[in-house]
């Protein structure tokens, strides 16, 4: 589709908006930008804009009507309920997100293999990249993770994508078609937006919705929500197991991974020989192993990229060892099934740091692991009370609630003795404290680090 002379109306002027707007300037748009924020707020990018001689309306509504706009991309942190979108939608613009513009940009010798899930999506997103670079492919990650998608497709001619998708960015996807998808897992998360869990899953599922019999839609067999997926999806559809032995698929048995495809049997890897931790991290290796399988990737350099690769930052990452007691930064643990996941990967007692923004789920089955695992627990943030009485019900006391972040983490590093974790894995979103959950694991790290260094 060609762009130029296009008048667009770009909303939300953070990564993904900017991404946007330098994108569709290149190929001759006529651009329009608007963001909720005033204009001292978004100064720097205001300054950018105007040197291309793009008009920018911040926290004034633009006139949709004088613009005659042909299109509106919404970056993927705007809600559509919007004032300025509903009126759009009234008057018949079309519109789509940063997503699936970078889709209808992107060269046909570009291929993007995506991954959503409520959790978990960056550690497999990263592991795929990380496996396509041991495979000698032209490769990047992208879209919730790291660069905008509309940054790379500007920069690749050719090679694979593997994409991050949160249920934002498919809010807005229309064409978009993934040759190779995966759904990692279903739970109830950013219901303050979706309103309800049928809508959400409804969300997730534009993820497949335009594939066909040649494309592949990878599923987690053990979630029940993905197992109905396979009715409604055109693709192949291939399930991963980390409890059973599939005839077809990526499975674990005997403490191995194994990948049952045309009538044979292969085995990927031992579980011994794999660095991440916990049962969360298993799926989410063999969902990036079945997409790497069903992109040609061979078994020894799956292997090889199991045997190497780390994981990334925030989501269980082990900060230090300091007299004992194991610093770990989840800070990406942003709902409550996430916090579950990342208590049931350790053994040891857990000083657990929570709270933050609540999005509108139940804090029950969190509060029922943290009754039997955790040995002390530090609330803060605006879910603080949330948290408080849901783990109260429990019949759990060991409770301490602080005023700010920095009070947490001294709190915590107080209350832990050797052999302890000092666990940060929110359950909520870091809006209320933090721009995003990289602001609120960076000031984890440092003031564990500047905590290791007053103490020696």
């Amino acid at each position: 589709m060609s762009f130029s002379g296009k008048r667009i109306l770009v909303i939300g002027l953070a990564r993904s908006g900017m991404a946007a707007i330098m994108a569709l300037h290149k190929r001759g748009a006529v651009l329009t930008a608007y963001d909720g924020k005033n204009k001292e707020q978004i100064e720097a990018e205001i300054k950018k804009l105007e040197e291309i001689e793009v008009t920018v309306f911040a926290g004034v509504n633009p006139p949709l009507a004088e613009l005659n706009l042909d299109m509106l991309i919404v970056s993927p942190g705007v809600p559509l309920d919007i004032v300025v979108i509903q009126e759009a939608y009234a008057m018949g613009i079309p519109v789509i997100g940063e997503l699936e513009l970078a889709y209808q940009l992107k060269s046909d010798q570009v291929e993007m293999y995506a991954i959503t899930g409520t959790n978990g999506k960056t550690t497999t997103t990263a592991l795929l990249h990380d496996i396509m670079e041991k495979d000698g492919r032209n490769t990047a990650a992208g879209g919730n993770i790291g660069v905008a998608l509309c940054n790379l497709v500007d920069e690749m001619d050719n090679g694979v994508i593997a994409v991050e998708i949160s249920s934002f960015q498919l809010e807005t996807a229309v064409n978009f078609r993934p040759h190779i998808c995966a759904i990692l897992n279903i739970t109830p998360d950013h219901l303050d937006r979706h309103k309800t869990m049928e809508e959400y899953i409804k969300t997730k599922s534009k993820i497949f919705r335009q594939q066909t019999g040649d494309d592949f839609l990878i599923l987690n067999y053990e979630d029940e929500r993905l197992r109905g997926f396979d009715s409604a999806a055109n693709s192949q559809v291939v399930y991963f197991s980390t409890d059973r032995i599939l005839e077809k698929g990526v499975f674990v048995d005997n403490n191995s991974i194994y990948i049952a495809w045309n009538g044979k049997v292969e085995l990927i890897s031992s579980l011994q020989d794999t660095l991440l931790r916990g049962k969360h991290n298993l799926e989410n290796i063999l969902g990036a192993v079945a997409v790497a399988w069903m992109a040609g990737v061979r078994g020894e350099i799956i292997h090889e990229s199991l045997s190497t690769f780390k994981g990334v930052r925030h989501r269980l990452e082990e900060v230090a060892e300091h007299r004992g007691v194991l610093y770990v930064n989840d800070s990406k643990g942003t709902n409550p099934d996430s916090t579950i996941k990342a208590l049931e990967a350790f053994e040891q007692p857990v000083v657990l740091i929570a709270g933050g923004r609540p999005k509108g789920g139940s804090y029950a089955d969190v509060a029922r692991l943290m009754a039997s695992k955790v040995k002390e627990l530090v609330l803060v943030g605006e879910a603080k009370e949330l948290i408080k009485s849901a783990v109260m019900d429990y019949g759990f006391r060991n409770i301490h609630e602080v005023e700010d972040f920095t009070s947490a983490v001294s709190k915590a590093s107080e209350l832990a003795v050797a052999g302890d974790v000092v666990l940060l894995s929110p359950a909520c979103a870091s809006w209320d404290m933090f721009p995003s959950y990289e602001h609120r694991g960076d000031l984890f790290c440092e003031l564990v680090t500047k905590k290791i260094e007053s103490d020696n």
